[in-house]
């Protein structure tokens, strides 16, 4: 910030508290060959002083999906979860000691460079004998990142999303990203100051889920739907995304084409007024190679033309680490879909190897941190790739995060909710007030309603 006069709004003061939640899914989860049955969401509490003297409190909120993050199969979920919460911990009290007043995004960027030293330290107390993963580093700097824009937002009593022109960000992208390449570029040419009247809702089918009740075992018997066409007709769904398996291409096609019959047979019962046009289909990174994503879509052409129309985008097939030898490309795949890069996404690095490798598209998630999400989502849209936000089966807070984030990105094509099918007791204290979107009706979610001060929520 040397050289520069220091905005009104820039943060000059930060505290943090950290507390967790637990809640037991109502239905288990199935991806990537793992089971998940219960849910630990991490809030911070930020307070932050501004320059011009104003004081705001943030909320930061993120579901700590170790088994995304962190499948080292060594280590079990309690330990993996047990280090990230105390990695969180180091990561708040880093932020607090900056030597540096600004912007949030600028000192999300300032704590990042610091990640790789405490994520070391964390690891050798835990006395781990490989290093914590990337993503689940960004995972546990995630509520952090959020608390921080909110409080910015809250304390000037205006939407973080409009306090990203120069007045209050005077950093481009160019400097942000360190790639003269976006020299010239700001952040809110990118980011709409105003949330998007509605997204579409990409409804979660996971591997385990029963497409009608003749599926259905044992009866969650708790009022909410138990299957697919159920599922279908209460939200009035349009956008289904697909768990598979990545390593079964007999069982992969089967499911997508019975998950097509039952969702145009629930249309032509005329229980839903919506029609599920659009799949994404997720492997979960268990794809051997390229082939058998190619194969799969050749066969499903060939026997469900129209299920093979619908598949909107294909979510990153194979594994994550992009550096490795036998790194496998989407070349081929994405002259006939949308391939969008998950996992492997972590900074701008990874996001130019990836595309070098034919991925076509990112996905953006809020667990990853809020900075990252903005400037990645900035740098998509300047180099035209497909852009979606997707879940971490975000729940309460977390949830309204995602979908403020997506709802303020101009080429987001829809955002994923999977807590209120899997979770809906971590949306219970929230429900009063954004019930429209927990409880979907017409396939979107009524963004609009997230256009309040800091990240557009609160109790």
């Amino acid at each position: 910030m040397q050289g520069r006069v220091t905005p009104s709004t820039a943060v000059i003061g930060i505290s943090f508290q950290l507390e967790t939640e637990s809640y037991r899914y109502r239905t288990p989860m199935k991806f990537g060959g793992r089971v998940v049955n219960d849910a630990t969401v991490l809030n911070a509490t930020c307070h932050a002083t501004l320059a011009n003297g104003q004081r705001g409190v943030g909320l930061g909120s993120m579901t700590m999906g170790v088994a995304w993050a962190w499948p080292d199969a060594s280590l079990d979920d309690a330990m993996k979860l047990s280090v990230v919460l105390d990695l969180a911990a180091s990561l708040a009290a880093a932020c607090e000691s900056l030597d540096v007043s600004g912007h949030p995004v600028e000192i999300c960027l300032e704590l990042a460079a610091q990640r790789p030293r405490i994520a070391a330290d964390v690891a050798q107390k835990h006395s781990l004998s490989a290093p914590i993963p990337e993503l689940a580093v960004l995972l546990a700097g995630s509520v952090i990142e959020a608390s921080l824009v909110d409080a910015q937002g809250k304390a000037t009593s205006r939407s973080a999303y409009d306090l990203l022109s120069p007045e209050h960000l005077p950093s481009d992208l160019g400097k942000l990203l360190g790639e003269q390449a976006y020299d010239g570029l700001t952040l809110d040419q990118f980011v709409s100051s105003a949330p998007v009247a509605t997204l579409p809702l990409y409804h979660l089918v996971g591997a385990l889920d029963p497409l009608t009740l003749e599926e259905v075992a044992t009866p969650v018997d708790d009022g909410l739907p138990e299957t697919l066409d159920q599922w279908i007709e209460r939200n009035e769904l349009t956008h289904l995304k697909l768990k598979l398996a990545g390593d079964d291409a007999d069982w992969d096609l089967q499911r997508i084409i019975r998950v097509d019959e039952v969702a145009c047979q629930t249309k032509r019962r005329g229980r839903s007024t919506g029609e599920p046009y659009f799949y994404s289909l997720d492997f979960n990174e268990r794809c051997p190679d390229e082939d058998y994503v190619l194969d799969l879509l050749t066969e499903l052409q060939k026997r469900c033309p129209l299920g093979y129309e619908r598949v909107q985008y294909i979510e990153q097939p194979t594994a994550r680490d992009l550096t490795r030898p036998d790194a496998v490309t989407m070349h081929r795949v994405c002259k006939l879909k949308p391939v969008v890069i998950d996992e492997s996404l972590t900074d701008l690095n990874s996001l130019r190897m990836a595309v070098e490798q034919g991925y076509s598209g990112i996905a953006l998630k809020a667990c990853k941190g809020h900075a990252e999400a903005l400037l990645l989502g900035a740098v998509a849209q300047h180099e035209k790739l497909f852009l979606c936000v997707q879940d971490l089966t975000c729940v309460g807070a977390s949830f309204l995060h995602s979908a403020s984030l997506a709802a303020h990105i101009p080429a987001v094509a829809a955002v994923e909710s999977n807590g209120r099918q899997y979770c809906p007791e971590g949306n219970a204290a929230w429900m009063p007030r954004y019930r429209e979107l927990f409880e979907i009706r017409g396939g979107e979610i009524p963004t609009a309603m997230l256009n309040g001060p800091g990240l557009g929520f609160d109790k």
